[in-house]
């Protein structure tokens, strides 16, 4: 995935109201942002953090710039936009780079499921001899500690209803998946966060128990592009 050029660079000072963040650019002007995570951003809202911004060309918008990327220590760059993360697994769908879903040649996004008010962010049709699937997206950007990364980084009792919805379509005779999309190329695993949300991960233990497929795919992140390239192992100890 391409990102909108040019990026504006600028030093963190805060970010705050979950959506804001200010940042100060290069010439010394201090501007407030959107800040497209509602998670706690673990690890990646440390102010003095280098990031980059991108630049929407609606004039209507109150707030014109949006947070894309921070750079922590290693350095290390991490893509914060949870709203590309579907943009870019479907690209890995696409490319085949999750072997196991690989196949289908219909990509519908947003799908109601059967017999529920919610919706999935895909399913997968048209395959020659695997039956429709249906996959959920979780964006990762927290921390990462000797090469763990943790999913999610604040309670989420959203997330625990998707695994729900998930199992529950396993157990109707459907296939289902979860693609974690990992905005960060220092991972090589992703865990559940038992010590910030022990009822997800007691839920993706349940979910994956039932049949529930679980994926992560880690990102090379740069200034002009992200894209998810390397299959990650998904641990539940």
């Amino acid at each position: 995935m391409e990102l909108p050029q040019p990026l504006v660079a600028g030093v963190l000072e805060r970010r705050y109201k979950r959506f804001l963040a200010d940042v100060v650019l290069g010439d010394g002007e201090r501007v407030t942002c959107h800040c497209p995570n509602t998670g706690s951003m673990m690890g990646c809202q440390e102010p003095g953090s280098r990031v980059w911004l991108s630049r929407s060309g609606n004039p209507g918008r109150k707030y014109p710039l949006t947070w894309e990327l921070v750079e922590l220590a290693g350095p290390v760059l991490v893509g914060i936009h949870t709203g590309r993360a579907n943009a870019l697994v479907r690209e890995a769908l696409e490319a085949g780079r999750i072997p196991q879903l690989a196949g289908y040649p219909e990509i519908r996004p947003e799908v109601h499921l059967p017999g529920e008010g919610t919706r999935i962010d895909f399913l997968l049709s048209g395959h020659a001899a695997a039956p429709d699937c249906y996959v959920e997206v979780k964006n990762v950007t927290a921390a990462v500690d000797q090469g763990i990364a943790l999913f999610p980084d604040a309670v989420s009792a959203r997330g625990t209803r998707h695994l729900e919805h998930l199992r529950r379509l396993v157990g109707e005779g459907q296939r289902a998946a979860l693609v974690f999309c990992v905005q960060r190329d220092d991972a090589r695993e992703v865990r559940p966060a038992d010590d910030i949300d022990p009822v997800y991960g007691q839920a993706l233990r349940a979910a994956m128990a039932s049949g529930v497929e679980v994926h992560a795919l880690g990102a090379r992140v740069g200034e002009r592009e992200i894209a998810l390239e390397r299959t990650l192992d998904v641990v539940c100890p």
